[in-house]
C-alpha cells in the first residue's frame, strides 16, 4: 500500500469538511460526532499534508484527464498520435487537429489546460489566504513553510501556462473584489514571476527527501522546477540561461540525495514510490483516485483483446500509438525500445494468441506492427502501443503507478544539454553516456556517445509518411539533433516532447506521418475563446483569429 497516497488523496477529504466550515456562515450546534467543528480543530503538523492536498490533486487532472497536458505535449509531437481506428477515435476530428496542428480556440484541449491550471492556482491562493489570515489555524512555526510550499506549487501551474499559452494573467491573491478581471501579462513577466517565487521561497521549504515529503514541493522539487525554467528560458524570454541551469542541476547532483535506477523500468513500475530516481511524483492509487480518466493511458492504447493479456477489469479502447518514424530511431538493443513499447504478437495471460476483431485484420492473430496508415485511417494492428508505465495484472481503468514529474535522469540530461549548448560537448557526452549505460548492459560499447555526435543532426527521418503522401526531409540539419534524439529515447511517453521539440526548433518546422508545418505561431496554443469572452483584458495569441 502506498501510504503517502492516502494522505494526499483521502486525507484531503478528511479535512475538506473543516475547510468548508471555516468559510461558511451556517450556525452549528456545539455537539457533533460526525463533522469537524472549526473552533475545536487546531491542525498539527500531521494534518498539514491533508490541508495542502487539494492544490496537488489539481495537478493530476491537469496532466492526465481527457485532452489535457499529456495530449498537448505528446500527441501534438512526433512521438505518438491517436489515429482514426476501425472502432472510432474520430471524435469530431480533435485528435487529427492536434496531430496536424490545426487546433482551434474552442477545442477542449485548449480550454481544459487553462481551466485546470487556474483551478490549481486558485486552490494555492486559497490555502495561502486562509493560512495567512488564520482561518486555518496552523502553528506559527508552520506558517512560512506552508505558504512557501504553496507558492512554489503555484509556480508549477504557471510553468504549464507559460509553456502552453505564453501570455497569461498572473493572479496571486484569493481575496479579489467581485467582478475582478485580471490583466494579461507577457510571457517574460510570467517567467520572471515563476523564477522569483521559487527563489524567494526555496529556503523555507523542507530539505528532507523521504516518504514524509514524497509528492510535495520540497527543496529538491523546487530546484528541479527552477532548472526547467532556466532550460527553457530562451524560448520563454529570448535570453538563454544555460549556466544558471547547470548551477541548479549541480546543486541537486552534489546533494547525493538521488541516483539513477539500475533499470529505467523501475521508475515506472506500479509500486514505484521508493525509487531513488524520483524527485517529485504525482501519487496515484486506484483505490483512492477514483476519477474515470485519472490515469488511463493503458485503456487508451491497448487493443480490446489485451484485456485478456492483463486480466483487466474493463476492455481497453485501442487508440493511441507510437509514430513509426520515431520508433525507427531506436537501436533495437536499447532496453528502452524493448521495455517501453508493446509490439509484435499479442497473447492472453494463459498464453493463448489474441485474435484481432476489427477491420481487415479481423479473425487473424493480433500483431502490433510499426506502421500506421495515417492520422485519418489505421488498422487494428497499426502502431506500437505505449507500455512505459507497468500495467498491473487485474488493473482497473486507472493505473496505480506514481507519475514522476521530475526525476534524476532529467537533471543529468538538463545539465548535459546546457553544457552542449555552451560549447562543452565532450562533458555533455560523458553525462549522456552515463544515462545510456543502464540501457545497454549487454552491449556497453553502444552506450557511449561522443560530443561530436551530440552536436550533429538527428537520426529521425522526418517527412510525410502516410497512405496518401511520402516526402523526404531527414534530420541531419537539426542543430544538436542527436541530443534531441537522446531526450526522446529517455523521456518518451512522459508528457514533454512538444516542449523539447520547440527548444530544438523542430516542432513547427518538420513533417512526420500526416503532419505538415502549419505556422510558427503554433508553438503556442491559443487562449480559449471562452476566456476572452469573459475577460476584456485578454488579447489572443498571434496567428489565431477571434
Amino acid at each position: 500500500m502506498k501510504k503517502i497516497k492516502y494522505i494526499t488523496c483521502s486525507g484531503v477529504a478528511a479535512v475538506a469538511l473543516f475547510l468548508i466550515l471555516i468559510t461558511s456562515c451556517t450556525k452549528l450546534e456545539d455537539t457533533s460526532y460526525d463533522q469537524i467543528i472549526s473552533s475545536e480543530f487546531v491542525p498539527t503538523a500531521y494534518d498539514i499534508p491533508a490541508i495542502t492536498g487539494a492544490p496537488y490533486v489539481d495537478w493530476r487532472g491537469l496532466l492526465l484527464q481527457w485532452n489535457t497536458v499529456y495530449r498537448a505535449q505528446e500527441v501534438s509531437g512526433d512521438e505518438m498520435l491517436t489515429p482514426a481506428r476501425p472502432n472510432g477515435w474520430v471524435d469530431g476530428g480533435v485528435y487529427r487537429r492536434i496531430h496536424e496542428h490545426k487546433w482551434t480556440t474552442d477545442d477542449d484541449i485548449v480550454i481544459n489546460i487553462w481551466t485546470r491550471a487556474y483551478g490549481g492556482i486558485t486552490n494555492c491562493n486559497r490555502i495561502i489566504y486562509q493560512v495567512q489570515t488564520g482561518q486555518i489555524p496552523v502553528a506559527a512555526e508552520d506558517v512560512d513553510p506552508l505558504v512557501a510550499e504553496m507558492k512554489i506549487l503555484r509556480a508549477s501551474y504557471y510553468w504549464i501556462l507559460c509553456d502552453i499559452y505564453g501570455n497569461v494573467p498572473i493572479v496571486d491573491s484569493f481575496d479579489v473584489p467581485e467582478g475582478f478581471l485580471p490583466q494579461q501579462n507577457t510571457r517574460k513577466e510570467v517567467y520572471d514571476f515563476i523564477v522569483k517565487d521559487i527563489i524567494d521561497n526555496i529556503s523555507m521549504v523542507s530539505e528532507e527527501n523521504s516518504q514524509a515529503t514524497y509528492g510535495k514541493f520540497n527543496k529538491w522539487a523546487a530546484l528541479s522546477l527552477l532548472a526547467k525554467m532556466y532550460l527553457n528560458a530562451e524560448v520563454y524570454t529570448g535570453t538563454p540561461q544555460w549556466d544558471a541551469c547547470i548551477e541548479v542541476c549541480n546543486t541537486i547532483i552534489n546533494s547525493g540525495e538521488f541516483s539513477l535506477e539500475s533499470n529505467q523500468k523501475n521508475v515506472f513500475i506500479t509500486e514505484n514510490q521508493n525509487s531513488n530516481e524520483i524527485i517529485f511524483a504525482l501519487p496515484f492509487d486506484s483505490k483512492y483516485v477514483s476519477d474515470w480518466n485519472s490515469f488511463d493511458v493503458h485503456m487508451q492504447t491497448l487493443d480490446p483483446g489485451n484485456q485478456k493479456t492483463y486480466n483487466l477489469e474493463y476492455s481497453p479502447w485501442g487508440g493511441v500509438c507510437a509514430v513509426p518514424q520515431f520508433i525507427s530511431t531506436f537501436d533495437t538493443l536499447d532496453s528502452r525500445y524493448i521495455d517501453n513499447y508493446i509490439k509484435g504478437p499479442q497473447y492472453a495471460a494463459n498464453g493463448d494468441p489474441i485474435i484481432a476483431s476489427m477491420g481487415d485484420w479481423a479473425g487473424k492473430p493480433l500483431f502490433f506492427r510499426n506502421y500506421v496508415g495515417g492520422v485519418d485511417e489505421s488498422e487494428e494492428v497499426d502502431g506500437f502501443r505505449l507500455g512505459k508505465f507497468e500495467i498491473a495484472m487485474g488493473a482497473t481503468n486507472r493505473l496505480s503507478n506514481d507519475w514522476p514529474l521530475f526525476r534524476y535522469a532529467d537533471i543529468l540530461m538538463m545539465k548535459a544539454e546546457s553544457l552542449l549548448r555552451t560549447g562543452l560537448a565532450d562533458e555533455a557526452a560523458a553525462i549522456v553516456s552515463e544515462v545510456r549505460a543502464r540501457n545497454f548492459k549487454n552491449n556497453p560499447e553502444k552506450a557511449v556517445v561522443t560530443g561530436a555526435e551530440l552536436a550533429g543532426g538527428s537520426t529521425y527521418d522526418y517527412g510525410l509518411r502516410n497512405h496518401l503522401e511520402s516526402t523526404e526531409e531527414g534530420g541531419a540539419d537539426i542543430q544538436y539533433g542527436r541530443m534531441l534524439d537522446e531526450l526522446g529515447w529517455e523521456f518518451c511517453q512522459e508528457a514533454r516532447r512538444r516542449s523539447d521539440m520547440i527548444r530544438f526548433g523542430v516542432f513547427t518546422k518538420k513533417s512526420w506521418l500526416s503532419h505538415s508545418p502549419n505556422g510558427d505561431y503554433r508553438a503556442l496554443f491559443p487562449i480559449p475563446q471562452s476566456e476572452i469572452a469573459k475577460n476584456s483584458n485578454l488579447t489572443q495569441n498571434p496567428g489565431y483569429s477571434l
